[in-house]
């Protein structure tokens, strides 16, 4: 690393404990990271040191776990513990972060696009677009689902064992019971978790939005090939595929 003058050194380190505790930092520190090049750079080498990269919104900075071997990384078993029920297995957690995705890609209209197409997603429109994608991942053997396990590191097969086990409760999300292994409910786990992550706001009517913290990460990950390995587009490709062969 080149020599940094001691009080830039000083105010970058200061901004990355901040991060560290607080996760996040306000709109000061967002206009200190672009217009000062030695500051943005002790930062960016900082976060790189505990795999993790700076993400910036118009009003607010974020420290986000690269890998999972950042200390920063939410671990499964803390997931399971605080938000799954007890005895849950991998697969319940395989689940969840599958339930999030297609979430996140609802809001979009193809792999490419930068900015969401909707603004609001209804809880049981959520539901609707998890079953079409469960759908679309049974139309295919075990051979082949075995093969894109290997690939994404997703069991789909588990995915699909999993929501299929569950009752497909016509219900309001108020009157799910905390006994009831229902869709709705599940996606209401799902739903609270990202709530607490900052990446999802409830506006009511059991309707949610994005955060500027989920637009900035879909963009810069989840749309780059490199980070996901392409998940969004597996996910959403055979979809593209459909509509393809109809225009032919």
């Amino acid at each position: 690393m080149r020599d940094y003058p001691e009080q830039k050194v000083m105010q970058a380190f200061q901004l990355y404990t901040t991060l560290a505790r607080k996760g996040v930092a306000d709109a000061q520190a967002v206009h200190l990271y672009k217009s000062d090049d030695e500051i943005r750079a002790l930062l960016d080498a900082f976060s790189r040191e505990v795999d993790c990269v700076i993400v910036l919104t118009s009003d607010q900075l974020f420290l986000i776990p690269r890998t999972k071997l950042s200390p920063f990384h939410v671990s499964n078993d803390w997931v399971k513990r605080h938000y799954l029920r007890s005895g849950a297995t991998n697969g319940d957690l395989y689940l969840l972060y599958f339930v999030s995705l297609v979430l996140f890609g609802s809001f979009y209209d193809s792999y490419h696009t930068q900015e969401p197409t909707r603004q609001f997603l209804a809880m049981d429109e959520w539901a609707r677009l998890v079953q079409e994608r469960i759908d679309q991942l049974k139309r295919h053997d075990a051979e082949q689902l075995k093969q894109w396990e290997q690939e994404f590191s997703y069991n789909w097969s588990v995915i699909i064992e999993k929501w299929e086990a569950m009752d497909d409760i016509k219900e309001t999300a108020k009157r799910q019971s905390g006994a009831t292994i229902s869709r709705l409910s599940f996606l209401d786990t799902a739903r609270r978790f990202l709530i607490d992550q900052e990446l999802l706001v409830d506006i009511g009517n059991h309707e949610v939005t994005l955060t500027e913290k989920a637009k900035t990460i879909v963009q810069r990950f989840f749309m780059d090939v490199e980070y996901n390995r392409g998940i969004f587009e597996f996910i959403y490709g055979f979809e593209r595929e459909n509509e393809d062969a109809s225009d032919q």
